[in-house]
């Protein structure tokens, strides 16, 4: 168990599925990861913030979902405006119910 301040293990049930949430903060950005299923290390992408502009590189790509990943990493990084690393594995395409409620269970995290 990481023991760092901030850091968040959060379990979220959408839609029958079940999605390991978890943040490690830092002070210029956050290491984000989404599993469905086992802990795994996913598609991964990389967003800088700062003061109204965002850049995104893709480093893993998505097979699943490349415009949820594009977006949360986006939202997260012009939020803090600082450096997000994103990583999702999921199983199988999100429906839309399920895109919103990660993206705002994610933010509710990420705000405190």
């Amino acid at each position: 168990m990481i023991s760092q301040v901030g850091y968040v293990k959060k379990t979220v049930k959408v839609n029958h599925r079940d999605f390991l949430v978890q943040t490690v903060p830092y002070d210029n950005g956050n290491f984000i990861s989404i599993s469905e299923g086992k802990e795994k290390i996913g598609s991964l992408i990389v967003s800088i913030g700062s003061t109204g502009r965002v850049s995104t590189a893709t480093v893993i790509p998505s097979k699943f979902d490349t415009l949820f990943l594009k977006m949360v990493s986006e939202r997260v990084a012009s939020t803090i405006n600082g450096i997000t690393i994103f990583s999702l594995n999921i199983e199988k395409d999100l429906d839309l119910d399920s895109m919103k409620i990660l993206m705002n269970e994610l933010m509710e995290i990420i705000k405190k």
